[in-house]
């Protein structure tokens, strides 16, 4: 699995917010805490706001903060915000056609492992077991 360098900066920003203490998170911390270009960070962060995993407020004590607990949202959420979902149906020629089920079960089995792990578990320092 490649993730793009936004999904990557979607991920550390929330991971972010997640070891936050209770309020809002200004972005210039997220940005130079998780090392993440200011402007390309907004635009993560907007995208975010809208699907619904953070909130925002305005002001001189404006931020950012998660929209639910940490343990209530999993990689797998960030990552179809900012990737959307695959609907990628493989298939290939002659004898290599087996090959499309493995694929398919790859991505069943990272989608999985993804959904198991949540923002609180990375924030903890602590998987889950796999």
């Amino acid at each position: 699995m490649r993730l793009s360098a936004r999904t990557q900066y979607a991920l550390r920003a929330a991971v972010e917010l997640a070891a936050a203490p209770p309020g809002p998170v200004p972005a210039e911390r997220i940005a130079t805490a998780q090392d993440i270009p200011r402007r390309f960070l907004d635009n993560i962060l907007l995208q975010l706001r809208r699907a619904g995993l953070i909130k925002s407020q305005r002001g001189p004590d404006g931020g950012y903060w998660l929209a639910r607990p940490a343990d209530q949202i999993s990689l797998a959420d960030i990552i179809v915000v900012v990737e959307g979902v695959s609907q990628e149906s493989e298939r290939f020629p002659g004898v290599a056609g087996p090959l499309a089920g493995v694929w398919t079960a790859l991505r069943e089995y990272e989608h999985t492992t993804l959904t198991e792990i949540t923002l609180a578990h990375i924030a903890s320092g602590s998987l889950p077991p796999l």
